[in-house]
């Protein structure tokens, strides 16, 4: 099938293609949606093996290859794989050079769709040793979906932040998107290029956290046989985020606002420190200010953790949002074009939504098998 003539709810495999790894990023961010699969090719050769390798519809080119001069590159993919359009992209900008596309055409909605994202200034050296002053806030958020009145609150909170190593918690109920928050948090930040490193304080038993925050050395316990680094020291000059804070334990709070105060390290049975640049997100569905009243939680880590917090609003205060959220994951779960029927997403509009846009994404995909590969999700697919 010919990128024309795509239907119109599937995702389109595209390649950016650009030795400049800032204006890849930046065209890569902007079309962070179910309608666009993205990847990335530093060279001719490189986008070549993508286009071979999977269902690509679409090449945004930057003019400067390091292998293969723009005109041959272009002949090459016209003669083996003429299905496979051919967009040329600003080299400073990464917007799409298009003449006057078709309304039909998949070359007008990218146009229409990154028209709607400015773009990010890209740098021209490939250097990540990026000046704060060289990046301009980005518009958006990353993997974050919804253009309703409180999320575009959170979009210009997580903005003004995510350039600074100001320590951030994110809030809101379960299945809200807190973790997507803290990854967008880190993508548009100056330290996009060093570790995210995730660690649930939830999910490891309080025996283990210590050694799996902090690390060891050989010795420190039975089964320690060799020395280990910790998650930390292994987010060095990159992001920790913290997922589930308040599930903490108290022996270990102290200890974490230690690192948060002055920087440094103690493994478990080491008598030596050591510096460790790292910044933090914590993530809680949990409200840290009744943890601090009920002794809970240390007051004094409360006050550190949210220098600048960050809530997330619940799916019932966003419900404008639904819809494209809907049809997101519509196109996520559905290997052909599904569509929702008005009765389908009436339903989905009356209902309370307890478990936030985790539970929109399962409904969303149950209902694509229940639907037996039909062209529509009814309302008796949709099962709250």
């Amino acid at each position: 099938m010919s990128a024309t003539a795509r239907p119109p709810g599937e995702a389109v495999g595209l390649v950016v293609v650009s030795p400049n790894r800032e204006l890849r990023f930046d065209v890569a961010a902007r079309l962070q949606s179910g309608r666009w699969a993205v990847t990335q090719a530093t060279s001719g050769a490189e986008a070549l093996e993508c286009v071979e390798s999977g269902a690509v519809s679409l090449v945004l080119l930057d003019a400067a290859l390091p292998d293969l001069r723009v005109d041959e590159f272009k002949e090459l993919l016209r003669s083996e794989y003429p299905q496979v359009e051919i967009i040329p992209i600003h080299p400073h900008t990464g917007q799409p050079i298009i003449g006057t596309p078709s309304p039909q055409s998949v070359s007008f909605e990218l146009l229409r769709h990154m028209s709607r994202v400015p773009a990010a200034p890209a740098r021209t050296s490939e250097e990540p040793g990026l000046q704060e002053a060289e990046i301009a806030p980005a518009p958006y958020l990353p993997g974050l979906i919804g253009s309703s009145p409180p999320m575009q609150r959170v979009c210009a909170m997580a903005r003004l932040v995510a350039q600074r190593d100001t320590t951030v918690l994110i809030t809101g109920q379960s299945g809200t998107g807190k973790d997507l928050v803290a990854r967008a948090l880190h993508q548009l930040s100056l330290r996009r290029y060093k570790p995210f490193v995730v660690i649930n304080c939830a999910a490891i038993p309080e025996a283990l956290l210590e050694a799996e925050l902090f690390g060891y050395v050989k010795g420190a316990f039975t089964g320690a046989v060799q020395s280990r680094i910790g998650r930390i020291h292994a987010a060095q000059g990159g992001t920790l985020f913290l997922d589930e804070i308040g599930d903490l334990p108290l022996g270990l709070q102290s200890k974490l606002l230690r690192f948060l105060e002055h920087g440094e390290l103690q493994r478990l049975g080491a008598t030596d420190t050591f510096s460790v640049d790292v910044r933090v997100i914590a993530a809680t569905n949990a409200d840290l200010r009744k943890l601090v009243e009920a002794r809970g939680f240390r007051e004094d880590l409360f006050y550190r953790l949210s220098i600048f917090p960050v809530e997330l609003p619940p799916l019932r205060d966003r419900m404008s949002d639904l819809p494209e959220l809907a049809q997101t994951f519509l196109a996520k779960f559905s290997p052909q074009t599904v569509s929702l029927s008005p009765e389908a997403e009436s339903v989905l509009m009356q209902h309370s939504w307890p478990g936030n846009v985790r539970e929109l994404r399962n409904v969303i995909e149950r209902a694509t098998i229940l639907a037996g590969g039909g062209a529509s999700i009814r309302a008796e697919h949709i099962l709250l």
